[in-house]
């Protein structure tokens, strides 16, 4: 990425004197003669550093500062100062100036405190979007990712929870679909109400009407009280009903009658109970497919799916790996007591290459066993587990159809990195570019720390 400094002195020797510099030193330069038209420039968006006078007609270059950094907090702002100011500079520093210096401006002082200033300003919104990931993992209830399509399972989660709408949450086995179940319901009004969960699969039909419904003293053998059933506790707040497509006729007709009215009966009872449940349901199966098979009624599907939310498997979302290793590495060393730090480069390759038929599921166990076979502070492809480590190295790079040619260009940068075991010289090599593009593209893409060379 290259950089746009704004540069603002009213005296024009030195304005285009350190542009000229800067644009040697390969930045775009924007210059200003005031305050005013600096602020102007500002305000028109892609500066990434603004260096500024001091003292000028007009708005000084310390308002001009305030300005700045009342709209972007910790936005890098160089003071320039001449003879005689310098307590002024040291007072702009306190309210926020990155650095300052004395004119005349040595050149080669300038250059590496720009150089400083915007590595920092990296670093500073590197621990602003991991702080934006925190909390979005703590808004979402642990769900971890930054992929474009878990992107757009945040936006219809964010848009759907604060509904009454039914839910239905489809996706692989091992994708995540109960956690989506827990944001939904803690990002609803009804969050302080019971959140009651059923496996529907786990139940016989008989069990499953019971668990579901309730029943009544004398039921059935074995019934010999009255039992609340998940409607009646989950009432004013939410019923999650995992794998929906295995319930048989008689309860989907039930289940069909709660939804539209509202209302059901004990097992073995006459009285008709009321509830106010929002019902979010979830399923692997195809749901569509089962209808045509008789297996599921229609017009059930249609008064649960009013939202459909799909979970993409984790093949689909590769970019999310890096995020899912690292937090659950933290996880098991730290339930574990390992001073695990990460995991090496030829073992993420086999990661990335794998194709995590049990999803999100199967890398969680995937690394809770490497975490316990490990016995230094960073994974290898030992310490794998065995269709891991017995895999043979993919020389195949995965691009999934529909990607821009950014995400292809960093998919083939990060890939062969992770083929060269982390060694940049042969990563330049094998892809026939520069070492020093090679690095920018890098940092461009964040895949390595700003400023990182080994």
């Amino acid at each position: 990425m290259k950089f746009r400094l704004l540069v603002v002195d009213d005296e024009k020797n030195i304005r285009e004197g350190l542009a000229e510099y800067l644009l040697g030193d390969g930045y775009d330069v924007v210059c200003a003669e005031n305050g005013e038209e600096g602020w102007k420039c500002f305000c028109g968006g892609d500066v990434d550093l603004v260096i500024t006078d001091l003292k000028m007609p007009g708005l000084s270059g310390e308002e001009l500062m305030k300005r700045i950094l009342s709209q972007a907090p910790g936005f890098p702002v160089i003071i320039l100062t001449g003879h005689g100011t310098v307590e002024s500079a040291v007072a702009a520093m306190r309210e926020g100036a990155w650095d300052f210096l004395s004119k005349p401006v040595d050149l080669d002082h300038l250059s590496l405190k720009v150089k400083r200033a915007l590595d920092n300003r990296e670093l500073f919104f590197q621990h602003r979007r991991m702080e934006e990931e925190l909390g979005r993992k703590k808004q979402f209830n642990s769900i971890i990712g930054t992929s474009r399509n878990m992107l757009e399972v945040f936006d219809t989660i964010n848009k759907a929870a604060p509904t009454k709408a039914s839910i239905l949450v489809t996706g692989e086995s091992g994708v995540g679909k109960e956690l989506v179940a827990d944001a939904l319901h803690e990002l609803s009004p009804r969050k302080d109400q019971p959140l009651i969960k059923v496996h529907c699969a786990a139940l016989s039909p008989t069990l499953l009407e019971s668990e579901l419904f309730g029943h009544e003293k004398g039921a059935f053998t074995g019934a010999i009280s009255r039992k609340r059933g998940r409607f009646e506790l989950a009432s004013g707040g939410t019923l999650f009903l995992d794998e929906i497509g295995e319930i048989d006729h008689n309860i989907q007709i039930k289940l069909l009658r709660v939804l539209q009215e509202k209302k059901f009966e004990r097992v073995g009872g006459e009285q008709t109970v009321e509830t106010d449940v929002r019902i979010i349901t979830a399923t692997n199966k195809d749901l569509k497919a089962e209808i045509e098979k008789g297996n599921f009624r229609e017009d059930l599907y249609f008064r649960l799916n009013v939202v459909n939310i799909q979970v993409p498997p984790l093949r689909e979302r590769k970019d999310d790996i890096p995020l899912l290793i690292a937090a659950f590495i933290k996880e098991f060393a730290n339930e574990n007591g390992k001073n695990i730090k990460g995991i090496n480069e030829k073992a993420r390759l086999r990661l990335f290459n794998y194709d995590w038929p049990g999803n999100i599921r199967e890398l969680r166990n995937c690394i809770e066993s490497s975490v316990v076979m490990c016995q230094t502070n960073s994974i290898s492809v030992d310490d794998l587990p065995p269709a891991l480590r017995n895999a043979a190295d993919d020389d195949w790079i995965n691009i999934r159809l529909g990607s821009n040619m950014d995400e292809c260009e960093k998919i083939i940068i990060r890939d062969t990195l992770s083929y060269c075991n982390g060694n940049k010289s042969k990563t330049a090599e094998t892809l026939e570019i520069g070492r020093k593009t090679l690095l920018r593209k890098l940092a461009d893409y964040e895949l390595i720390e700003n400023g990182e060379e080994e």
